[in-house]
């Protein structure tokens, strides 16, 4: 299930661990169900590899695509959480993904944050 791939990544995140087999494994299966990951799980798996430093830009580019494709219900946390994330990883996507996520925040209003 996309979730708990996202859910597993995060905590591994949190923890502070990093497994290599383990977060390409991850970007492997999850680049496959990315359509099915929700905001929250998008924002999460984007957040857990930039923490880490994992490097898999074409993972990134994925994220990207598929945040793109539901930027309009992304909440505020979700929208910073992954702006932080593209800030810290160098994906050809970043600069678009970075476009539409300040015009999501400025769209919800600082209220939101």
């Amino acid at each position: 299930k996309p979730q708990g791939l996202a859910n597993t990544a995060w905590a591994f995140a949190t923890l502070g661990v990093l497994a290599p087999q383990l977060f390409d494994a991850i970007a492997r299966a999850s680049k496959k169900r990315i359509g099915n990951l929700k905001p929250q799980g998008l924002a999460n798996i984007a957040w857990a590899f930039a923490t880490l430093n994992v490097r898999a830009p074409e993972f990134f580019d994925a994220i990207a695509h598929a945040s793109e494709q539901r930027i309009g219900t992304f909440n505020a946390q979700e929208l910073a959480n992954t702006a932080w994330a593209f800030a810290i990883v160098d994906t050809a996507d970043r600069c678009a993904l970075v476009k539409v996520l300040s015009a999501r925040a400025t769209e919800m209003g600082l209220a939101a944050f």
